[in-house]
Formats: structure tokens, sequence, C-alpha cells
């Protein structure tokens, strides 16, 4: 997959439009974005088996392992305690 840069004006309500060629790449209608210092990342999610979402797609930081919405409720419950 080709890497595309493309600026995008954020609406005075915070949105932003993402552009059809970049949708119809991914199957499905909705995003995970996720944000780290100054970078934003929008990634598809995917459904898993068993019609679980996953969450994010961490190559980076859990080794290529998606976090399902279950378990990530339980880590963000032990924070906010």
């Amino acid at each position: 997959m080709k890497t595309i840069e493309k600026i995008q004006r954020v609406t005075s309500k915070g949105q932003i439009t993402l552009p059809a060629a970049w949708r119809k790449e991914f199957a499905g209608d909705q995003v995970m974005v996720m944000t780290a210092g100054d970078k934003v990342e929008i990634s598809p999610v995917r459904l898993v088996r068993d019609n679980e979402y996953t969450v994010f797609d961490a190559i980076r930081d859990n080794k290529g392992k998606g976090i399902k919405v279950k378990d990530l409720a339980k880590i963000l419950r032990k924070i906010d305690r």
C-alpha cells in the first residue's frame, strides 16, 4: 500500500472529511483515531472473530495485536480508580 499525504481542513466542529479514495480502500464505516504527541493516526476498525472489534492495531507497541473493547474497558477502569 502506498503512502498518501493530504492536508485536510478541520471544520469549526472539529471534523475532517476522509477522501472517498481512502474510504474505498477499507471495508466498514468506522475508524479509530489515536494521538501520540503531535501525530494523529486514523485506522479502519476491523471485525475479528465472533463480531468483536479490534480497538487498535498497535504493531509498534503491542507486537501487532489489537485490544478487544472489553479488555480496553478493564484497563481504563483500573486507571480511573
